[in-house]
């Protein structure tokens, strides 16, 4: 048996997990500080802009391809292991282009998804308007609208995974601090060191997101990873807005609207950046200033009842582009699957499935 370490218990790490449990080679251990879905998990909307992103090739596009192409199957798979559903939306995404957004930009993405197989419509205001009656569509001069794009809850599909995971075998530690790594004393592999004992593996994951910048640093190779907040809110109406039958996550000027269900809707999220690179405290006017842009959308949701608002940090590298996924620089059996930014619950199954290649499963 190949043993794995994995470090992190986010969406990356529990979707790694997962994976990697699929091959019967691997004896995989997951040890998280916390619970899982505790770090930038928690703070994710969980809307998959895949499709109607603006990349067409290289490694951002294919990293986005596989990944919607892997949770048709993934989705499936969870739900008849652990035998519950995951809120998963399936009416895709409707993004609202504003006055002075360039419409040719959107017909040459469709013309390219087309010829990708992907579909990717442009709605005039009509047709925005006959879809969606709830939008106020006073700035607004179309809609594109992505049907194979979706929306998922991303802690709920982080539990899914790691109950799946352990029926399949794998050993997760939860409320473990890594005080140490170190090269193994018996093999070419490594040696964790926690309250827990001593760990040893032949393949080291690390997806923990902002912890991963002291891990490296104590192997001597710091990858600067720095945090940027979003907030978001849980708002809740007596009933749906719109049609009832066709709910998709909606979003316009970087504000995402995302039903839930019912009269309940996530609202968010802002991006707001460290003032000293590593420091940044939650702005509660940036959070009022996404409810007030939602609001102008859908005016409707004047009326909600603000259930909760929320928080999370997520982890942006520094200096180079996101996320880093890949070996360690100099060393060949610790891999990196971390600073994945805003994009975390999106690319999480094609970065478990680059990890999986990596090791060979």
């Amino acid at each position: 048996m190949v043993k794995v370490a994995i470090i992190g218990c986010g969406i990356i790490g529990a979707t790694i997990a997962y994976e990697l449990s699929l091959v019967p080679e691997l004896n995989v251990t997951v040890l998280e500080q916390k619970s899982p879905a505790q770090g930038a998990t928690s703070a994710a909307l969980g809307v998959l802009m895949g499709i109607i992103s603006h990349k067409v090739k290289g490694t951002a596009w294919r990293l986005r391809q596989s990944s919607m192409q892997r949770y048709e199957t993934l989705i499936p798979e969870l739900e008849k292991s652990i035998g519950r559903k995951i809120p998963f939306n399936r009416q895709g995404i409707l993004l609202l282009c504003l006055e002075g957004e360039n419409l040719a930009s959107w017909e040459e993405l469709a013309e390219v998804r087309r010829s990708q197989g992907f579909s990717l419509e442009i709605w005039d205001l009509e047709k925005v308007k006959a879809n969606c009656p709830q939008l106020n569509l006073e700035r607004v001069i179309a809609g594109v609208y992505s049907p194979q794009d979706r929306q998922i809850d991303p802690t709920a599909l982080t539990l899914a995974l790691v109950d799946a995971a352990t029926k399949n075998g794998v050993n997760f530690q939860f409320g473990v601090d890594v005080s140490e790594i170190e090269p193994s004393p018996t093999s070419t592999g490594w040696q964790v060191k926690s309250q827990n004992g001593n760990l040893e593996c032949d393949w080291l994951v690390l997806a923990s997101g902002l912890g991963s910048s002291l891990l490296t640093k104590s192997l001597l190779h710091q990858i600067d990873i720095r945090p940027v907040l979003g907030q978001a809110l849980h708002l809740r109406l007596d009933n749906p807005v719109g049609n009832p039958d066709f709910q998709p996550a909606i979003t316009g000027n970087d504000v995402h609207i995302v039903p839930l269900g019912g009269g309940d809707y996530w609202v968010g999220a802002t991006v707001e950046f460290p003032t000293d690179g590593y420091q940044v405290e939650p702005d509660a006017s940036r959070l009022e200033l996404v409810r007030e842009e939602a609001i102008a959308f859908c005016p409707a949701l004047a009326n909600a009842t603000i259930i909760k608002s929320w928080q999370g940090l997520r982890p942006r590298p520094e200096g180079r582009p996101a996320p880093v996924i890949g070996n360690l620089p100099g060393y060949n059996n610790i891999l990196l699957a971390t600073g994945h930014y805003r994009n975390g619950i999106l690319l999480a199954p094609a970065t478990a499935q680059a990890i999986r290649s990596a090791i060979g499963g």
